[in-house]
């Protein structure tokens, strides 16, 4: 993998990937300026980013996506204002309420970020929406998509007007295994199997290689298999542990997946 090198993944649209949590940024270019699509984990490395756009346009951030509330997707939005910040109704809330407790973990995991965290303001989207939004920016049109619950109970899915690319956020993650740790793996499969129609070109996943269709289709499969896995278990035709082998996804990862799935079989959380 090449760090911080912008791929052009359609017509003046862009992806770059960072070593850091293997994240891909988006950068749609317009008129107007360029449209980001998340923020990555801090201050400092959002301001990595903003000087990173300086590659590819001098024209100042229109606007930024959010593509859940997640920490590596949206602690950086404070750096990009002015910029009106978009994201699903859902992503706003949790953002605000999820913060302390998301900074406590991230702590845990990366304590070298300990000064750029304490940095870093938490700033959510102000630009909200439900189901469905259209934005037109610098003569580009740019389709916001809530296809249901998968990673989070607010992820959106981006589509560029006439350039062939979706941002899928971690609805969607290449090259290892998805996080399942607040997800809703009972409703996973059909959220991403309604990102397939959308899917006409380059998918640009949350963390990964950049991919295409048949990416999605093996995505679809998995979250299928977690499921039905599970169902299994909660009926129990086999045991947890047989599940962990036959699931998609090494031994080591798979069961947190399967766990939570069964949570939610068990009513554990709505």
């Amino acid at each position: 993998m090449t760090e911080r090198i912008w791929l052009e993944v359609g017509e003046r649209v862009f992806a770059r990937r960072y070593a850091f949590v293997d994240q891909q940024i988006g950068a749609i270019l317009t008129a107007d300026g360029p449209v980001i699509v998340d923020t990555r984990s801090t201050a400092a490395q959002a301001r990595e980013l903003l000087a990173d756009l300086c590659l590819l346009t001098d024209l100042p951030v229109a606007a930024v996506i959010n593509s859940h509330h997640h920490w590596d997707h949206a602690f950086g939005n404070a750096v990009f204002r002015p910029a009106p910040i978009w994201g699903h109704v859902r992503c706003s809330r949790a953002l605000l309420r999820e913060a302390d407790a998301m900074r406590t973990d991230v702590l845990a995991a990366y304590p070298e970020l300990a000064d750029d965290l304490a940095a870093t303001a938490i700033d959510p989207p102000d630009r909200t929406f439900e189901h469905f939004a259209t934005l037109e920016i610098g003569g580009r049109v740019i389709e916001l998509h809530y296809l249901g619950r998968g990673h989070t109970d607010n992820d959106i899915v981006v589509v560029v007007g006439g350039a062939d690319v979706l941002f899928a956020g971690d609805l969607l993650e290449n090259d290892a295994t998805p996080w399942f740790g607040d997800s809703y793996p009972l409703d996973w499969p059909a959220t991403a199997a309604a990102i397939r129609s959308l899917a006409t070109g380059a998918v640009v996943p949350g963390h990964g290689s950049v991919a295409d269709a048949s990416f999605v289709e093996r995505q679809i499969a998995e979250f299928q298999a977690i499921a039905d896995l599970a169902g299994r278990v909660h009926r129990a035709e086999i045991s947890l542990d047989d599940a962990v082998t036959a699931a998609p996804y090494p031994a080591a990862d798979a069961r947190v997946p399967l766990e939570r799935a069964l949570a939610q079989l068990r009513g554990a959380f709505a």
